[in-house]
């Protein structure tokens, strides 16, 4: 059994350590917004917030994770980044297919948390593993700016 702080609620699982998060989200949970995209942590859609730092889900064993805290997109809105960072998204209309966006949105969201007036070079490093197939990081770059420019 492990137990995981997901979202402000405590969740107790019956897998293996070595379980990935993504699967304990998205098969036990039911926790869909998180995507599996590549599997090996190269393409972002799998990210979460580990105590508020942008991680790939895909790769992080439960066992690893121990007392920290866990949000997914499905709760990254109650947050003050992640709010603006939505908005920003839904303003923009950054979405094209959406598939990669929850992780985009994620990592931009830790961003924000730790640099709240990011230049284009702290943008570019920390988006820099997260692919969109359709290419909308034109948009991606200018939510991000709108939200850190947002009060």
């Amino acid at each position: 059994m492990v137990s995981l702080q997901i979202n402000g609620q405590m969740h107790n699982v019956d897998v293996a350590p070595d379980t990935p998060l993504l699967w304990v989200l998205r098969d036990i949970l039911g926790m869909t917004g998180t995507k599996f995209g590549c599997g090996i942590a190269q393409c972002g859609a799998c990210t979460v917030h580990l105590d508020g730092q942008a991680v790939r889900s895909c790769m992080l064993p439960v066992g690893a994770i121990k007392n920290r805290g866990i949000t997914t997109i499905e709760a990254v809105g109650n947050t003050p980044a992640g709010a603006k960072v939505q908005r920003a998204w839904l303003d923009l209309e950054v979405v094209q297919c959406g598939y990669c966006q929850s992780g985009q949105i994620m990592s931009a969201a830790a961003l924000l948390n730790s640099t709240p007036q990011p230049d284009d070079s702290d943008i570019d490093a920390a988006m820099a593993g997260n692919i969109c197939r359709c290419g909308t990081y034109v948009r991606i770059r200018a939510a991000i700016k709108k939200a850190a420019s947002t009060a």
